[in-house]
Parts: C-alpha cells; sequence; structure tokens
C-alpha cells in the first residue's frame, strides 16, 4: 500500500511500452485556458486560451465547450508551449494530455494530431476525471463521484476501481454565469447529473460515492458560493480538491512522472516534494 507521496503505480506491460522516454510534458488543454506540467518544475504555463497570436490566420479561442474548434490557433498555442518546455529535439518524449470524459471521437482525433505534429513524441490520452482523482491521492475504496466544474463545461463521473462507471456532460460553466446573480445554473446542473446518475444505478455505487463525499475539482471548486450550496443540496459533506483549477494537469504530471520513472527516469526529488498528490480534499 502506498502513501499519499507516492505517485500512481503502472503495471509491467505498461512500463515497457514506454521504455526509453526520458521526457515529458502533461497537457490539460481547456476551453478558457490550457495548462501545462513538467517533472522537476510543476505548472510552468497557464495560457488563457484565446488566441494571442497577431494578425496571423487563425487566432480565435481554440477550444469552445471542450472541443477543439480552431486547429490552427490550438495548434500554434501548443508549439510555442512545447518549444518553451521541450526545445526543438523531440526525441524519447510523452506527453500526458488528458481531455473531458465525454470528449467525442472528434475531439480525441484532433487533439492526438495536434500532438503528432510537435514532432516525434508518444502520447497518452488521460480521461480528466481520472487525472483529478490520482491528483487527490490514495482513496479507501470503494466508488468515487468526480464533479469537474469548468469555465464552458461540467462534468460528473462515476469510478468504481479506477474506471469510469458512469459520467454526464452539460455545456455550463463559470463562464455562462452573471456575477451579480447566485451561481443557480451551475449548481442546478451538479445536482441535475447526479440525481440521474443515481436513478439509473443499479449497485448502489453513486450512493456510496456520496457516503464518502464527491470531489469538487475545476475553477468551480474555489467558489464557496458554489461547493456551499452543492454541498446543502446533497446533504453531505463535498471534498475540495486542492488546487483546483490545476487539479487535472497535476494529476496528468503525476501519471507522466510514474511512466518516466518505470522507462528509467525517477522524478526529481525536488519536485516530487512540492507537487505531490494532495491528500483527499477536506471535508467541509
Amino acid at each position: 500500500m502506498h502513501s499519499s507521496h507516492d505517485g500512481p503505480r503502472l503495471d509491467r506491460s505498461v512500463r515497457r511500452e514506454y521504455r526509453g522516454l526520458t521526457r515529458g510534458l502533461a497537457l490539460d488543454l481547456g476551453s478558457s485556458r490550457t495548462r501545462a506540467w513538467m517533472p522537476g518544475h510543476g505548472v510552468i504555463a497557464d495560457t488563457e486560451a484565446c488566441g494571442d497570436f497577431g494578425a496571423e490566420p487563425g487566432h480565435g479561442r481554440p477550444v469552445r465547450r471542450g472541443r477543439i474548434v480552431d486547429p490552427v490557433s490550438c495548434g500554434r498555442m501548443l508549439g510555442r508551449i512545447a518549444d518553451t518546455a521541450l526545445g526543438a529535439d523531440r526525441t524519447d518524449t510523452v506527453i500526458v494530455l488528458s481531455h473531458p470524459v465525454l470528449a467525442g471521437a472528434e475531439h480525441r482525433a484532433a487533439a492526438k494530431d495536434l500532438i503528432a505534429a510537435l514532432g516525434p513524441v508518444r502520447v497518452i490520452a488521460l480521461d480528466s476525471a481520472r487525472a483529478a482523482a490520482v491528483c487527490a491521492g490514495p482513496q479507501d475504496g470503494g466508488p468515487l463521484l468526480v464533479v469537474d466544474i469548468g469555465a464552458e463545461l461540467t462534468e460528473a463521473t462515476l469510478l468504481v476501481d479506477g474506471l469510469v462507471r458512469d459520467a454526464r456532460q452539460a455545456e455550463t460553466g463559470l463562464s455562462d454565469l452573471d456575477p451579480s446573480e447566485p451561481p443557480t445554473a451551475v449548481v442546478r446542473t451538479v445536482l441535475d447529473m447526479v440525481t440521474e446518475m443515481w436513478k439509473q444505478d443499479r449497485h448502489g455505487a453513486v450512493l456510496g460515492a456520496l457516503r464518502k463525499g464527491p470531489l469538487l475539482a475545476g475553477g468551480g471548486a474555489a467558489r464557496p458560493d458554489i461547493t456551499d450550496r452543492i454541498e446543502a443540496r446533497l446533504g453531505v459533506p463535498v471534498r475540495l480538491a486542492d488546487d483546483p483549477a490545476n487539479t487535472v494537469v497535476r494529476g496528468a504530471g503525476l501519471i507522466l512522472s510514474s511512466v518516466l520513472s518505470g522507462a528509467g527516469e525517477a522524478p526529481d526529488r525536488r519536485e516530487t516534494a512540492g507537487t505531490a498528490p494532495a491528500r483527499p480534499g477536506r471535508e467541509r
């Protein structure tokens, strides 16, 4: 049994598959911001994804509602991040790319094409709910409900034994809220998704996850006006991810560190001490 400061463990077949890799980058390609994480450094980029590329063609916002809508601008942004983090030579490099749990095949294919364009890199795709769970640290067993409230997307995911059992998505997020009014739309969205999951659950996993307390991540988890309302309406304590806006990219980074460690390179001890998986979110 590993402690809360151990990274995720990979089986031997996965370790063999990525043997020889020496460098890497973790990416969270969000609707409002793109975040990058690198071993030894932690979060190295937190870029507003709104196309600040001058007068060149394709400089609109590259990702909307969890989908890549401007591949040209998105590719240019990812290229700048990769140039800064990895340099021109991308040999023996792996990129862990997080995506929404219910990202469609078109979005996943577009993302992988953009990563492939960065050079000779290997790609590991990881859904955002499992990345958040990794960042939250070892659980006490049983099901886990992850609620990720982002800028333009909200997802509720039921994980059982680390696998996605059920997931719901709504194109509602923080950017849809009126600053002068309560966050009713987002709270209602979360409650509706959890209720539907509970109604269709025949094995009691959702109830077990609720008793344990849902894990809240994303920018919405940093807002007490949202989390307090969710907690009150669900009637159970919620657990807040540490550094919620960076939870997903940090979880992807921990997977990356484990891959590199298994491939022959141990994570930098200074970085490990600074960005190890957080303990399960505090109950309030």
